[in-house]
């Protein structure tokens, strides 16, 4: 009799358990996953987030997803809120990328991306350099002809200073024998607001990522002159820098972070979050039609990556005289 009433102790208790540990996985399913767009609305940031967003609610992977805009300085405001008022929470996740990784430098930011917790980088995408449709450069060798001569006078629009766009700027000035610390770089807070300078006719030339800019150039309101890819993008008919005498590729990769001081098991399952979002068709989908490539890494990676990038950013930004 003793032995029967252990064991019916035993059984219950492991229901128990297992009641207990079914209810915690439903509420961590439950709460709201919170994504930080550290940019305006517009730009490559805002659109990954909402495509994340997007692609979480249609793959049925049981998240909810709400998306908040924090710009400013390259996305290092969002890094010191993320940061300062969201430690150990693991329901936060912010996009950021290369342009974050050149803004903390630049901007000599007193948060960096050591404080974070990486969780995986997702996608590359392009630069692309762009000219107002009534621009009368039609070439990027017109475009270069008319800026070598006074590099100051010919306003350039993109995004954060030090950002993506403002190295591929710098690197170009340097690349055809231009001083790149003359030059007239004029840093918007997403690409929205850098498309609006290049539509209004405000700037001589711009440079954004591709999803950005494509349907804009599809619409003819804008006209690209060279990519910053190695070779042409399939569904872009866009010359390379490489094919028109220039030397120059650059990338733009984005991922995700978490909140520091989250538990090793929060971790793992933002990680496996974006596995899974990475697997579904929905994602597969929204890489092809933003002109995206996938280049997914998380875990311990990723985390090596970062350090190497900034190692990059930093010779890259020294190089064009952003960074001391």
């Amino acid at each position: 009799m003793k032995i029967h009433c252990g064991q019916m102790v035993l059984r219950f208790a492991g229901v128990l358990l297992l009641g207990i540990g079914l209810l915690h996985s439903a509420e961590a399913q439950a709460q709201t996953l919170t994504l930080i767009a550290p940019a305006s609305p517009g730009g490559g940031w805002d659109l990954t987030a909402r495509v994340m967003q997007q692609v979480l609610r249609r793959s049925g992977i049981g998240r909810s997803v709400q998306v908040f805009n924090v710009p400013g300085a390259g996305g290092t405001i969002g890094l010191a809120q993320l940061v300062s008022s969201h430690r150990g929470d693991g329901n936060q996740l912010m996009v950021m990328g290369l342009i974050m990784v050149g803004a903390v430098l630049t901007n000599r930011s007193p948060v960096t991306l050591e404080q974070v917790t990486p969780i995986a980088r997702l996608l590359t995408e392009y630069e692309i350099l762009v000219v107002p449709a009534a621009s009368p450069y039609r070439t990027l060798a017109d475009l270069i002809k008319a800026w070598k001569p006074n590099p100051g006078k010919l306003a350039i629009a993109g995004g954060s200073a030090g950002g993506t766009d403002h190295m591929l700027a710098g690197l170009l000035a340097k690349t055809v024998g231009i001083d790149a610390t003359k030059i007239n770089y004029v840093p918007h807070s997403g690409g929205g607001e850098s498309i609006a300078s290049l539509l209004g006719n405000h700037v001589a030339f711009g440079i954004n990522g591709s999803s950005e800019l494509i349907s804009f150039i599809q619409a003819g309101q804008l006209r690209a002159l060279a990519i910053s890819s190695e070779k042409r993008v399939l569904g872009l008919d866009i010359p390379t820098f490489l094919e028109q005498g220039v030397p120059l590729t650059l990338p733009n990769w984005r991922g995700v972070v978490a909140a520091p001081g989250i538990s090793a098991a929060h971790r793992a399952a933002l990680v496996s979050l974006m596995d899974r979002m990475r697997q579904s068709a929905a994602w597969k989908e929204a890489l092809q039609k933003n002109n995206w490539t996938d280049m997914y890494l998380a875990g311990p990676a990723f985390d090596q990556f970062l350090q190497q990038e900034n190692a990059r950013a930093t010779s890259v930004l020294k190089s064009i005289g952003l960074v001391k």
